[in-house]
């Protein structure tokens, strides 16, 4: 195995946090966390859509905007122009979870570190930018017009990294991406942010994951040499 690529909404990046915090700041009415849960739960199905053929290509910024659309329609609301862009913007300054810096760091030590998201290139660097996270390399799944788990959202990261996918490991914590990455023949380790989507989050859990762990820095301990 020699790189490791990250899922990164979920998995390094406290999303639910830093879109609630945005609603707060906003002139958009009701509970800051359950809009950024509503917010959210309206991107997948778009996202959906694209990877059907049944819309348009379009990048995660479209997609936010279109769901927030719905979101705001849905409950009767309408927003100034710059508020609309304070939110959208909010996907860009989420901040990482705690051992994330230091973690990645440390796994490079050893090995390729990258980003491997659905999120645009655009969007990852200033991820990356916001938290001072070193990586490698940035990939997107904008780089082949798909979305995970679609087989060929993998495998631009062997391809792109000059290595087989049974050298690559993807690390997530979302089963379902990972059984994506192993359909495509890519490792998968599990991550089990227990915060997500706040306190009571379900449990999740992959046994079919090479590994799974607390954080990056167990994950750090527990790969071989």
């Amino acid at each position: 195995m020699r790189a490791l690529v990250f899922d990164v909404f979920g998995t390094l990046v406290d999303w639910r946090s830093g879109i609630a915090r945005a609603f707060l700041a906003s002139n958009v009415s009701g509970d800051p966390e359950e809009l950024a849960d509503a917010w959210r739960a309206r991107f997948w199905p778009l996202l959906a859509a694209v990877s059907a053929g049944e819309r348009p290509w379009a990048n995660f910024e479209e997609l936010h905007d279109a769901a927030l659309n719905e979101l705001l329609a849905e409950r009767g609301m309408d927003l100034p122009t710059v508020e609309r862009a304070r939110l959208l913007d909010a996907w860009h300054q989420l901040d990482a979870w705690p051992d994330v810096r230091t973690g990645l760091d440390a796994l490079r030590g050893e090995r390729v570190v990258a980003a491997l998201s659905n999120g645009h290139v655009a969007l990852l660097v200033d991820l990356a930018r916001h938290s001072d996270l070193h990586f490698d390399c940035v990939l997107s799944t904008e780089l082949t017009r798909t979305y995970k788990p679609a087989p060929e959202a993998y495998l631009i990261a062997p391809r792109l990294l000059n290595l087989e996918p049974a050298e690559v490991m993807l690390v997530a914590s979302h089963p379902l991406d990972l059984k994506g990455a192993r359909r495509a023949g890519l490792r998968s380790a599990l991550v089990e942010r227990s915060l997500e989507h706040g306190e009571g989050s379900p449990v999740r859990e992959d046994p079919d994951a090479d590994l799974s762990v607390r954080d990056l820095h167990e994950l750090a301990q527990r790969l071989p040499a």
